[in-house]
């Protein structure tokens, strides 16, 4: 048989084909044959899951985590009967970053932005004052820590999500800051990691 292009490109669909299918047989194997995975922690869309115990004393008006390394945050409720994890933006940089305990003192529907003067000094076009809309870059809500100009807050660049990009402000889908807003109190305990 001569090999040409197309015959090669069949050749490999073909046993590409096979080698998809096995991982539905294995699938159909004996489940007692299974690995045990009990206790381990998995992985939920790439994900690492946290255990509020290993960050927090208790659950006392609920807790949030903010994972710098996964860039993910966790919500537990105080009686644990609700727990979100979402997809966050984090600091640029690790000198932007601040690590540590906190809470949240400062809940805001419609934020207003202004760049902080460290932020005018990197960048002086930036604009002083952005109301609250479409063009906002604290995007439809924002909860203050108690640390000055950190904040958790939503969006109007969903491309940042998933990435480092802020200059130290964990940033949510609005979706999700929307539902975290709605769980979070004054008061909530936060851990920056």
């Amino acid at each position: 048989m001569t090999l040409t292009r197309r015959s090669f490109t069949i050749l490999g669909l073909a046993s590409a084909g096979v080698t998809l299918a096995a991982p539905a047989i294995a699938q159909t194997a004996d489940p007692a044959l299974e690995p045990v995975t009990e206790g381990i922690k998995r992985r939920v869309s790439g994900f690492k899951l946290q255990d509020w115990r290993d960050h927090f004393e208790n659950l006392k008006g609920g807790a949030i985590l903010c994972d710098t390394q996964s860039r993910t945050v966790f919500y537990w409720s105080e009686d644990e009967s609700i727990t979100r994890v979402y997809p966050s933006s984090v600091p640029l940089t690790d000198e932007l970053t601040r690590r540590g305990r906190t809470e949240v003192t400062l809940k805001r529907d419609g934020p207003e932005w202004r760049p902080t003067p460290s932020m005018l000094k990197r960048n002086p076009d930036l604009p002083t004052y952005v109301g609250p809309g479409p063009q906002n870059p604290l995007g439809t809500r924002a909860l203050n820590l108690s640390w000055q100009y950190y904040r958790i807050h939503g969006t109007n660049d969903v491309r940042k999500i998933g990435r480092k990009s802020s200059n130290g402000c964990i940033g949510l889908f609005n979706e999700h800051i929307e539902e975290l807003f709605e769980m979070a109190k004054i008061g909530t305990q936060v851990v920056l990691l």
